[in-house]
């Protein structure tokens, strides 16, 4: 004689995980969320660069768009790369003065998407706050088609 089998449907009771398709939706939307969770933690992913000393290329200058900019990270610190007219070029550590949050580069120039605090792509100086301090700059210059570490 073959002992009782338990049912195969989705109302099947018994053990921590009752409940059915809640159960299985509940598991996959807490699993995403602890993985958006897990990137934000992370910050950005800049393309990274490491090792770059005085002279060393950053950036090939066509890859920095006129008029924004191009996140990089210089060994392991954000770097925002700016281009505010064709051939001028300016570099920032992206890290907000008013909270240490890292500022991205967005089609109106950099902006610190946690306050929303934005700054001159040109200068790096204060556009809106909270921020009242400037982002530091990073010498660069255009050497040939790169832009490079002064």
């Amino acid at each position: 004689m073959k002992a009782p089998r338990a049912p195969h449907h989705s109302h099947a009771r018994g053990g921590p995980l009752h409940g059915g398709h809640t159960t299985r939706r509940s598991l996959l939307v807490a699993g995403g969320a602890a993985l958006g969770v897990a990137a934000c933690a992370r910050g950005p992913q800049f393309p990274e660069v490491t090792g770059a000393g005085q002279g060393d290329a950053v950036v090939a200058l066509a890859d920095v768009p006129v008029g924004g900019g191009y996140e990089v990270s210089l060994d392991g610190r954000a770097v925002l790369v700016t281009q505010p007219s064709a051939g001028t070029v300016a570099a920032f550590d992206a890290e907000c003065p008013h909270a240490g949050c890292t500022v991205r580069a967005t089609d109106d120039g950099l902006a610190c998407p946690c306050h929303g605090s934005a700054f001159d792509p040109a200068t790096g100086e204060v556009l809106q706050g909270p921020a009242t301090e400037p982002l530091t700059a990073i010498g660069v210059a255009v050497q040939g088609a790169d832009v490079v570490l002064t």
